[in-house]
């Protein structure tokens, strides 16, 4: 513009010192940090802090306590600066010891495993609670009905309330009960004892050595025993039953055959076990059903929950299938209760458990 030149020669040196812009510092580390927390956080995100360490936490906390205003400019200059960090990134890896363990699972030893768990228990800057946490509620049962009834309530204030519902549900009334008003006295427990108590139950369970089978002996017994030839079957639950009454009476629960399916498959579960059931093994299973009442009953009840249409079909098969030899009888029988632990695996079906259970 034509006038510019005369307005810039009536602004003094000193004017001009004034109204240029002052450097701004630029923010260190910590501030920075605290301007994308604040950021996020009042965009509405939610970040998950609390897995950071306790004086990291506190770090934070007092830097956006002590911080007021920052200007656009910074603002952008720090948001452009994290993002341009996170597209660095090419390759993240899990928080924690539990945490690597299950990527590892199944390409590590269990006695490796077992290492770097004890290892981390000594660690100052683990904690506990995360580890006993991400353990199963089989792991944890054991320790939770043994342990003390104010050790319980601790247990169920720390983990998740889902895991802890089901632990107490898992527990006789009685003690449930006690271990429930318990968590009404947790009020005034420090942080350091719940720390040690959970140092000593994850050092309790993680220095257990590890087990060469992953289920238990009933459940091995009754698998085999589940695809074993009949007569075989209840000549072993009779020496079983001579040796050990106990283990016999719980293998007896654990097996699950032809025989058994009426009371452990729900009716609505029926069409989708004969969808992945060779149609040939079907009819020879139904066909011999005829020469035996407990599997007659099983025959019927499988029969009874598909359309009409399709169970006519298959006793007009039936008729024209002819005598069945034991053996293939068995081994139909096998293939349709395999199915049946197949869509129980996918979760598609649910076995109906026994009341005792």
């Amino acid at each position: 513009m034509a006038g510019e030149p005369a307005v810039l020669a009536r602004i003094t040196p000193v004017q001009r010192v004034v109204a240029a812009p002052k450097p701004i510092r630029a923010p260190s580390p910590r501030e920075k940090a605290a301007i994308i927390v604040q950021f996020l956080l009042a965009d509405g995100g939610s970040l998950p802090l609390a897995k950071l360490p306790d004086q990291m936490q506190a770090a934070l906390a007092e830097q956006i306590a002590l911080m007021r205003l920052v200007d656009r400019r910074t603002l952008a200059a720090v948001i452009e600066e994290f993002v341009g960090e996170l597209e660095q990134v090419g390759l993240s890896f899990p928080g924690g010891i539990e945490a690597a363990l299950a990527m590892m699972d199944g390409h590590i030893s269990a006695n490796a495993a077992s290492r770097l768990r004890r290892m981390a228990a000594n660690s100052a800057s683990s904690d506990p609670w995360e580890r006993l946490t991400a353990m199963p509620i089989a792991t944890l049962l054991p320790v939770f009905e043994d342990e003390s009834i104010e050790v319980g309530a601790v247990m169920l204030s720390k983990l998740p309330v889902a895991k802890s519902a089901e632990l107490l549900g898992k527990l006789p009334g009685e003690k449930a009960r006690r271990i429930a008003y318990a968590v009404s006295q947790t009020g005034n427990v420090e942080p350091a004892t719940v720390r040690r108590i959970g140092v000593s139950l994850a050092s309790q369970l993680e220095s257990q050595p590890p087990r060469a089978f992953h289920s238990n002996p009933v459940e091995r017994v009754g698998a085999i025993l589940n695809i074993s030839p009949a007569l075989t079957r209840e000549d072993v639950l009779k020496g079983l039953d001579e040796t050990d009454a106990g283990f016999a009476q719980q293998v007896r629960k654990a097996i699950f055959t032809f025989v058994h399916l009426p009371q452990r498959v729900l009716g609505r579960d029926i069409p989708k076990l004969i969808r992945i059931v060779d149609q040939p093994q079907l009819i020879t299973a139904l066909t011999a059903s005829a020469d035996n009442p407990d599997w007659q009953l099983t025959a019927d009840f499988i029969l009874s929950n598909m359309s009409q249409r399709m169970a006519q079909g298959l006793r007009e098969e039936m008729e024209t299938r002819g005598r069945v030899k034991e053996k293939d009888a068995e081994d139909a029988m096998n293939q349709i209760i395999a199915a049946v632990r197949q869509l129980e695996a996918a979760g598609e079906l649910v076995l109906v458990q026994d009341e005792e259970e």
